[in-house]
């Protein structure tokens, strides 16, 4: 089996939350605007943007 095979997520690109730290992976709904993906999740998003508001 090669190891480009549909299904392998070893050779997705990654990147670290900016709100949780955590690693997350590239995802297709991303494809367009992975550049500008910032947060793993919507929560992450939600959580920084109440963040700034505290400040």
């Amino acid at each position: 089996m090669s190891s480009g095979h549909k299904g392998n997520k070893a050779f997705l690109p990654s990147k670290i939350c900016l709100a949780c730290g955590r690693p997350f992976v590239w995802r297709k709904k991303w494809q367009a605007v992975w550049e500008e993906v910032k947060y793993c999740s919507e929560g992450c998003k939600k959580q920084k943007n109440k963040a700034s508001k505290k400040l």
